[in-house]
């Protein structure tokens, strides 16, 4: 049984006997408990009896736990029952899975599994310094599919310490993004949640005590080396031919030492002390066994001069608090994954599983980046994409379904997801590929909400007011692949455009100048004889044409075609198209293009 240091610090809430929850603080939690029940503790307990320890953290020092009392207290009670509910935090939570609580029948603090999470609990953790790319969204998909796949939490956290990279709008972005691709959050900066905040500038008081835990440990260190001698380092170790890296300088000073630079209030930095020696190694679920050299490990910073953390050490002592089991992130980082290991080792924490993923690819030599303007969510969305789609198609970049289908719902994929799909090669950002899934997802549109969806990209060239437009989205639907290809599709409905008698010359209809104007000649007077203008009966007229001068179909409908939209690809075929136009409109068209073919 552990024994409940002295110098701990818990912040805890109690359930009283008329349902309401006291939150205090102490440096003794089962003489506080003891204290609270028999009626000897705050003024609040005595007159209402508690009846339960339901909640408690212990955190590192007085500051901090009055810092979290205080946080406590702001919440109302809703949130602080959700907060009781999920069993947090994971900081009482050992390496071997098992969390502290208080036994009121002994009155002393004992190792359980009362606090530990049976729960996945994954999280996206953007930094807002722009628009949404790619990449970052398929991060946060399978982070969503992998925590919704085993009915557990999706955590979104903001990692904002970056301030010369913040952009004033891009939080919005990242809320707004994540709210139309439907992956929605459990926790969160806006919806609150038991381990908030959820916005790394507000937790700063957190990492510099974190990190002085690790001095005491013997896990890092004190360094005062100036800006001056560290570029020195650099150049010297360049013209050697040895990688740049810090050189232990400050790694070995003396208590007496480091307190004398610390009392001439010289600027310092904390740094992880790594092994000399030895190796470190984790699983990926992606990469498999990765092993490195410990000697190759920089000792890099966790707490800059100005007292920030940097992004490596935030982010394992955000994930520990936060409960974190499973990371998904870019394979950018699997060179920091053992010094994160080595973090959690040094704290005695449980190690999330991680899920490394390769990069997404603009060709065989390029990273998709938004530093290079590659298109972002919001830039797909504008080119005509449909969200729907445009997840399907970040999904199956560098993830396999087991079947043969690749077209899911948001929810289907929940289903179908798995780790074991995920590849290890980089996925080609392929265009072609993604307006052929996009096509499809428009074909399963309900009619009325395609042509809903499609009046503002068709009014941009068409604005006849006399165009039967049910019966042009009819047409388009099957043939449209993204929204924006409409426009150009149907901007010949208003006015005629010039174009070459080349046209009419089609290899695989077997049609020249020649005989398109023949073919011309002859279906003016069948289609003036038509009396009910509409498909049925301008298809009678034309087969009839077709019959009489014993030609193929494409002899007879190519010209049409042509003369009509003066196009080589039209939304549809020339029968199609001469419905959609009209009488007076076709007949006026077709008599053109008898006069430019004569």
């Amino acid at each position: 049984m552990p024994k409940e240091k002295e110098t701990a610090s818990f912040v805890y809430m109690l359930k009283c006997r008329d349902g309401t929850l006291y939150t205090g603080w102490t440096n003794h939690l089962a003489r506080r408990i003891a204290a609270h029940q028999s009626g000897k503790g705050a003024k609040y307990t005595r007159s209402r009896r508690p009846v339960e320890l339901v909640y408690f953290e212990r955190l590192p020092d007085k500051p901090s736990g009055l810092r979290r009392e205080a946080a406590l207290k702001a919440l109302n009670r809703t949130q602080k029952l959700r907060l009781i509910a999920a069993g947090i935090p994971c900081k009482n939570i050992d390496k071997s899975g098992k969390s502290l609580y208080y036994d009121k029948e002994s009155k002393e603090m004992k190792w359980s599994v009362f606090m530990t999470f049976n729960e996945v609990r994954t999280r996206f953790a953007p930094s807002p310094t722009g628009y949404m790319h790619v990449g970052n969204l398929r991060t946060a998909l399978y982070a969503y599919l992998l925590a919704k796949k085993e009915n557990g939490t999706f955590i979104l956290r903001i990692e904002d310490t970056d301030q010369e990279r913040y952009v004033d709008g891009a939080v919005d972005i990242i809320y707004n993004t994540l709210r139309q691709t439907g992956l929605l959050w459990d926790e969160g900066p806006d919806v609150g949640g038991p381990a908030a905040p959820y916005i790394q500038s507000e937790r700063m008081g957190m990492y510099k005590e974190y990190a002085e835990q690790l001095v005491r440990s013997g896990h890092a260190y004190y360094c005062f080396c100036d800006k001056e001698r560290l570029e020195e380092v650099r150049i010297i170790q360049q013209a050697s031919g040895i990688t740049p890296r810090y050189d232990g300088h400050c790694r070995n000073l003396t208590p007496e030492e480091i307190q004398k630079k610390l009392d001439a209030g010289l600027p310092y930095v904390i740094r992880q002390k790594m092994p000399s020696s030895g190796t470190t190694s984790f699983d990926d679920e992606v990469y498999g066994r990765v092993t490195v050299e410990n000697e190759t490990l920089d000792d890099q910073i966790l707490i800059k001069t100005d007292g920030m953390p940097t992004y490596n050490f935030a982010n394992v002592i955000d994930d520990h608090t936060m409960g974190i089991t499973h990371v998904v992130r870019g394979n950018e980082y699997l060179s920091s994954a053992p010094k994160y290991n080595l973090l959690y080792d040094a704290f005695g924490w449980e190690k999330p599983v991680y899920i490394h993923c390769a990069p997404v690819m603009k060709d065989h030599t390029q990273k998709l980046s938004k530093r290079n303007g590659d298109a972002s969510f919001q830039d797909l969305l504008e080119k005509g994409y449909l969200t729907e789609a445009v997840i399907n198609y970040i999904a199956l970049l560098g993830w396999s379904p087991k079947g043969e289908n690749e077209i899911f719902t948001l929810p289907e994929l929940v289903q179908e997801f798995d780790i074991s799909g995920i590849s290890k090669s980089p996925a080609i950002f392929d265009i072609v590929k993604l307006r052929a899934i996009n096509g499809e997802y428009i074909r399963r549109i309900e009619p009325e909400k395609f042509s809903e969806m499609a009046l503002p990209y068709i009014r941009q060239t068409c604005k006849r007011e006399d165009i039967d437009i049910p019966l042009l989205c009819k047409m388009l639907q099957p043939r449209t692949e993204i929204f924006t290809d409409i426009p150009e599709q149907v901007d010949f409905i208003d006015a005629l455009p010039a174009y070459s008698n080349e046209l009419y010359c089609h290899k695989k209809m077997k049609t020249n100048v020649e005989n398109s104007l023949v073919s011309l000649k002859a279906a003016l007077p069948a289609l003036e004889a038509v009396e009910t203008w509409d498909l049925e009966h301008i298809h009678e007229a034309l087969f009839q044409v077709i019959e009489q001068l014993g030609v193929k179909n494409g002899v007879v409908l190519w010209p049409i075609r042509v003369a009509v939209s003066g196009k080589q690809f039209t939304p549809g075929g020339g029968i199609d198209l001469c419905e959609i136009l009209g009488k007076e409109h076709t007949l006026e068209r077709i008599r053109k293009g008898i006069e430019q073919l004569s």
